[in-house]
């Protein structure tokens, strides 16, 4: 399953470094992280991630196969 994640700001490079698994892209006022996610609790464990660093998670959805 692949993901896209659009979070608030411009991301640092270091702490798109602690997501090895998704690609950052940089947006307007928002950081866009795409990458694939294995399984349920792969992905529960990005969001507790994202929540650790601060980073506020504006939308997320799956991509299309």
């Amino acid at each position: 399953m692949r993901y896209e994640f659009r979070v608030t700001g411009a991301v640092s490079s270091s702490l798109t470094e602690a997501f090895p698994e998704l690609e950052g892209v940089p947006a307007p006022r928002q950081t866009l992280l795409f990458g694939e996610i294995t399984d349920e609790a792969h992905l529960y464990g990005l969001l507790l991630r994202f929540q650790d660093l601060g980073l506020r998670v504006e939308e997320m959805h799956r991509l299309p196969d």
